[in-house]
């Protein structure tokens, strides 16, 4: 026993190591967190046919904000503090009407269909302020980095506005009206020090509760140290939430709160099966589930279940697909807590739905997400990056990448290509396998659902990991308008949020590798591989993956 506990208190210290390394290199990485040129990213002038951006012909200035994604978020954080709308930009009407001249004008149909499609027209030039003002359409003199491709145009008003939901802006912009009103951190004149406490407050910290969430699901369901440190040590350091935590997007909130929601489910099972499992003798029916103890786990089961329906709810917020994994967590609550969970889940579930659909009124003037209708006029406007190509011509960049790949190239190179779940990041192979090894027996999956009987290992984990990722990877892969692998960025970014499931689902497999000297080889070069990937240009995580880059070295054109 002492030996044990001597073990015990080890692995924990272990644990708070990990987490202060992980914590403590997020805050570094974000205190100083600045958009860095690159030379192998520009333009060779004396390459023909190089489509790479030109070379600054001036010294940038400093710029925490890295590019059109997370400006488009801060350029609504800033509208709404200082504004107080979500207007981000505006269209002179004047130029549209000359807009429409020029392309009847046009002498031929080439042209007229480029002026419509493209929006080539120079008269929709953003540098020019006669033809767009607002932060996005700031001169680039006075103030620069406000400039996004990630914005949709309000038809009847030629408003600009961003093209992500504005559930998480508009929360975010309440931390930041605290900074301007109180401290006087304003994002026109200090935007490095606003960007950089704020990242902090809402990346850095949730980061350590969710490793701290993490420590306390290996140490619940894991078997041995090393499985359980392996498992640990890959959440801090082996998956995509790591490079994203020095940019403002969805992802990384959308990833803690699944693990929030899906820490709260397991502690409810926990419970199910050990307070309420009956007895089943001679093929008898099983006993009743016992009630949940008044004095000491009510207040706790209803914390856990609200807190399940809240995080499920705001995790669908900033990730749309996670309706699949609220859905499933609601399943089985209702099948093991019906009344509880209709009760405690539901209205807490609602909150975050409400403020989504809410904001996205208020914004834009309607219940319905302009993400919905991505080929709709609010992005087919003249001069949206979005545009198709006119009839005849193509585009260019990792955006368009499903008109120069046939769709089963694309299916390859997400599994196991340039920017491979399974290539980037093998230690997500050894978590399939986990998830097939535990589906294998359906006859011992079936008594556990259906009798609640204890077990070391809960029986819906491995079911449900492997669920989640056929249908919300199969959607990306099918879904044409999400063929482009999550744009110009490091990885499969939109599948990020699967990863407290994916960790889980490895707990089993990495204590069977612990077993054994070459499993622990196996375990740690899977490990080393995944550092590797989401360690590679940690300056920025919107960069293409080390695999995409090789490619290219060796002479692949790219898109």
């Amino acid at each position: 026993m002492a030996d044990n506990a001597e073990a015990d208190s080890l692995r924990r210290w272990v644990y708070h190591l990990v987490i202060a390394i992980a914590f403590a290199i997020a805050c570094g990485r974000i205190a100083s967190v600045q958009r860095v040129y690159e030379p192998a990213f520009h333009r060779d002038p004396e390459k023909a046919g190089d489509r790479r951006p030109i070379w600054p012909t001036t010294r940038p200035d400093s710029n925490s904000m890295f590019g059109s994604n997370d400006r488009a978020r801060w350029a609504t954080i800033r509208a709404l503090v200082h504004d107080g709308t979500y207007v981000v930009g505006k269209r002179n009407p004047d130029i549209v009407l000359q807009s429409a001249v020029a392309m009847l004008a046009a002498t031929n149909g080439i042209d007229a269909a480029t002026l419509a499609q493209a929006g080539y027209d120079t008269r929709t030039d953003v540098s020019n302020p006669k033809v767009h003002s607002g932060i996005i359409f700031k001169p680039k003199l006075k103030e620069h980095g406000w400039a996004t491709i990630d914005r949709v145009m309000d038809p009847a008003t030629l408003e600009f506005h961003s093209s992500k939901p504005p559930f998480l802006s508009t929360l975010l912009a309440g931390i930041y009206w605290i900074l301007y009103h109180v401290f006087g951190l304003s994002l026109i004149d200090h935007p490095t020090i606003v960007v950089r406490i704020m990242l902090i407050l809402v990346h850095a910290f949730p980061f350590g509760l969710y490793l701290w969430l993490l420590t306390q699901t290996a140490e619940r369901f894991g078997k041995t140290d090393w499985g359980k440190l392996y498992i640990v040590t890959a959440g801090a350091f082996a998956t995509m939430v790591s490079p994203f935590l020095i940019t403002l997007q969805n992802h990384t909130l959308g990833t803690f709160a699944v693990m929030l929601a899906w820490w709260s489910v397991l502690c409810v099972w926990d419970s199910t099966v050990e307070r309420g499992a009956g007895e089943v003798t001679d093929g008898a029916a099983p006993s009743p589930p016992a009630p949940f103890p008044e004095e000491e786990g009510r207040g706790s089961l209803h914390v856990h279940l609200a807190s399940a329906g809240f995080f499920s709810s705001f995790a669908v917020a900033c990730e749309m697909p996670a309706l699949a994994f609220a859905a499933a967590m609601f399943v089985l609550l209702v099948w093991w807590r019906p009344w509880a969970t209709l009760l405690c889940f539901v209205p807490a579930a609602l909150v975050p739905m409400a403020l989504f659909f809410g904001t996205n009124y208020l914004a834009i003037g309607t219940w319905r997400p302009v993400q919905s209708d991505f080929r709709g006029s609010w992005y087919r406007y003249e001069g949206s990056h979005w545009n198709p190509p006119p009839v005849g011509q193509k585009k260019y960049g990792i955006d368009w990448a499903k008109d120069h790949e046939s769709r089963g190239q694309y299916v390859l190179h997400v599994l196991v290509g340039h920017h491979g779940l399974f290539s980037l990041a093998p230690i997500w192979i050894l978590a399939v396998c986990a998830m097939l090894a535990g589906c294998c027996n359906v006859g011992e999956l079936w008594r556990q659902a259906l009798f609640r009987e204890p077990s070391e290992f809960p029986w819906f984990v491995q079911p449900l990991g492997l669920a989640l990722t056929v249908v919300v990877t199969g959607f990306y892969m099918m879904n044409d308008d999400s063929r482009n692998y999550g744009g110009f960025t490091n990885g499969l970014r939109w599948l990020m949020w699967l990863t407290p499931i994916w960790l889980t689902c490895l707990i089993p497999i990495a204590d069977r590798l612990a077993e054994s000297r070459a499993g622990r080889w196996l375990g740690g070069v899977c490990l080393a591989i995944s550092i590797f990937s989401v360690s590679y240009q940690l300056w920025s995580p919107w960069r293409h993956p080390w695999i995409f880059d090789l490619m290219i070295e060796l002479g692949w054109p790219g898109y």
